[in-house]
């Protein structure tokens, strides 16, 4: 190998290598961008799920708690009635059917 051709080896990779490593440095902060915005939208599909969730979860304790208010609410006034009921007397009740007395 001459020394002309190896000055212009060295010269030749003095030049290459910066523009190399440019373009590589350039496609990999393109690759990183991208990157970043299909992890931005998987977050925003994932808090739109997660806000989704909460919202029917409210709404299902509420519903809980109107059941639970109704459930309590009666029985009180059911009990209530049950307690204003009149004794009954000792006496035998009369049957339904006449036939059979």
């Amino acid at each position: 190998m001459s020394e002309q051709s190896f000055i212009l080896t060295i010269i030749g990779m003095i030049v290459a290598i910066p523009i190399a490593i440019g373009v590589g440095a350039d496609m990999f902060k393109r690759w990183l961008n991208v990157r970043e915005k299909q992890l931005d939208r998987e977050a925003d599909l994932a808090g739109g799920r997660g806000a989704a969730q909460a919202a029917q979860i409210e709404r299902l304790e509420e519903r809980v708690r109107v059941l639970e208010r109704i459930a309590t609410d009666k029985g009180a006034a059911l009990a209530a009635e049950i307690d204003g009921l009149p004794a009954l007397s000792a006496r035998p009740l009369k049957p339904l059917n006449p036939h059979n007395s």
